[in-house]
């Protein structure tokens, strides 16, 4: 399967329904998986929920729109799928810097949110070993930052090495990383974890569910590694081996030199 060649089929279906409601079932039927997996692939791959690059194009077609023809900002807000002038003039102001009222005296400051087109010359040969296992409920002891899609490759290692450095002694090495997701492809925000298998009071508890994962590593802790796998995960692994992804926290667990990656499947 050429993911790309599948991501730029659903950028298309996008593209061509920005106008109408789009329904990311369709999306997912695209990659051939789950809704869950599809976004989450998107948004690794993309720096972006799917949400947020509709909402975007939206909005960059709308101040074109009304830059160029007399309708009225109810026919455009409608027109891109916003339920009320409010809501769109809101959306509209916080992407633009401007007010969709002042467009035609301001048309040089509107802002310009091209379509994604992906290379799909891009091979796919990636070798990988990974392992399915099942684990009970597990109690971790650990601090996190919010941070979001975009900053996340540079808030989690610096948060990481600060944290390291401040516990190192006194509780041992880190063991776990985790990423949360706040209301996963409605917001950019999520959160970066750093966590113990030990009870520490002054830590927050935090509680894994009983899953089975998805279980892959490489053997580094190398920051640039672990973001390159990360990567490689979602846009060369995830669509081959074709399980369907939970919304679940995602962790990483550092041992000996080794980063392994657990993803929670259904």
């Amino acid at each position: 399967m050429n993911i790309y060649k599948s991501l730029n089929e659903v950028i298309n279906y996008i593209e061509n329904n920005l106008e109408e409601k789009i329904e990311y079932s369709k999306l997912a039927q695209i990659l051939g998986v789950n809704e869950y997996t599809m976004k989450s692939i998107f948004s690794l791959i993309c720096n972006m929920s799917v949400s947020e690059y509709i909402r975007k194009r939206r909005l960059s077609n709308a101040g074109f729109d009304l830059s160029k023809n007399e309708a009225k900002i109810l026919e455009i807000a409608l027109k891109y799928q916003y339920e009320s002038a409010t809501a769109f003039s809101r959306a509209f102001e916080k992407f633009h810097g401007i007010k969709p009222s002042f467009v035609k005296n301001q048309p040089e400051n509107l802002k310009i949110f091209t379509k994604i087109i992906f290379d799909e010359n891009v091979k796919n040969n990636e070798n990988v070993e990974y392992s399915i296992i099942e684990r009970e409920e597990m109690i971790l002891y650990g601090k996190g930052v919010k941070t979001t899609y975009c900053k996340i490759s540079k808030d989690a290692p610096k948060y990481f090495s600060n944290m390291s450095k401040k516990y190192f002694e006194k509780y041992g090495p880190i063991k776990f990383g985790m990423v949360v997701y706040q209301k996963r492809f409605e917001s950019d925000y999520l959160e970066y974890w750093v966590l113990y298998d030990k009870k520490i009071n002054e830590f927050e508890k935090y509680i894994i569910p009983k899953s089975k994962w998805l279980v892959f590593k490489i053997p580094s802790q190398n920051e640039k590694d672990i973001q390159e796998m990360s990567h490689k995960f979602y846009a060369k692994i995830v669509p081959v081996l074709k399980y369907n992804l939970k919304d679940s926290p995602e962790l990483e667990y550092y041992h000996d030199d080794i980063t392994e990656f657990w993803i929670s499947i259904e």
